[in-house]
């Protein structure tokens, strides 16, 4: 089992960054592969960036790619979602979730194990 925390989330203008945290514990060893997801009110949840924690993988949905990044760092027991250029689209829940089983995916049906998610409210 894994826990996973978000932090960082708040409210930013158009244009802005915000870096967004997942501190994970538990059966940290069985990772396969971590990712970044949001749903916004009256919408899917999507997958917004994903990497297996070899970094050999990584996934951006087109809407992000360029200002978004996915990066971990295991001294810390932390993976972080930079968003740069943020766009009042990008409004939503953003959860972190872990995958323990190959192959990569981007379903978010695939992964197992979910933070509990933290708001992100981008303003005009």
């Amino acid at each position: 089992q894994v826990q996973l925390v978000e932090s960082g989330g708040g409210l930013v203008q158009a244009g802005g960054s915000l870096r967004l945290s997942c501190a994970f514990s538990g059966r940290t060893y069985s990772i396969y592969a971590m990712g970044w997801f949001r749903q916004a009110p009256g919408k899917e949840r999507e997958t917004v960036a994903a990497a297996t924690w070899s970094s050999s993988r990584t996934f951006y949905t087109d809407s992000v790619k360029g200002r978004f990044t996915i990066s971990r760092d295991n001294a810390k027991n932390t993976v972080y979602l930079q968003m740069n250029s943020l766009k009042p689209e990008d409004t939503a829940v953003y959860y972190c979730a872990t995958d323990e089983q190959w192959p990569f995916s981007t379903d978010t049906k695939k992964y197992d194990y979910w933070g509990q998610g933290t708001q992100v409210t981008v303003s005009s």
